[in-house]
């Protein structure tokens, strides 16, 4: 099994409050029998959930597949409760929550 990583960019260009795009990160879990599968089944299932359409305001909304940023395997075989899927790391806490909008509350 692996564990797929991309980012998607939403836009909505004519924001009348100014906010910038949201990004979201999803983690999503791929049976694979090769890492070369595992990326080919995550590229095609990030680009499978591209789509356009146009929010309560009237803004179009576009989700972009923007990138594939690891895959990784599972570490244990059996999934269930408390199994561990992913686990990302990073060296400034302030830059994380600087782009991590529910860290401090924001509602997206």
């Amino acid at each position: 099994m692996a564990v797929l990583l991309c980012a998607a960019e939403a836009s909505a260009p004519t924001a009348p409050d100014g906010q910038p795009p949201l990004y979201r990160e999803s983690f999503v879990l791929l049976a694979a029998r090769s890492e070369d599968e595992a990326r080919q089944k995550a590229r095609a299932h990030g680009e499978g959930l591209e789509t356009h359409y146009r929010n309560a305001e009237g803004e179009l909304i576009t989700w972009t597949f923007r990138q594939l940023v690891d895959v990784a395997e599972v570490p244990d075989d059996r999934v269930g409760d408390g199994t561990e899927l992913y686990t990302r790391h990073f060296r400034n806490f302030a830059a994380y929550a600087a782009f991590e909008p529910l860290l401090s509350g924001e509602d997206l």
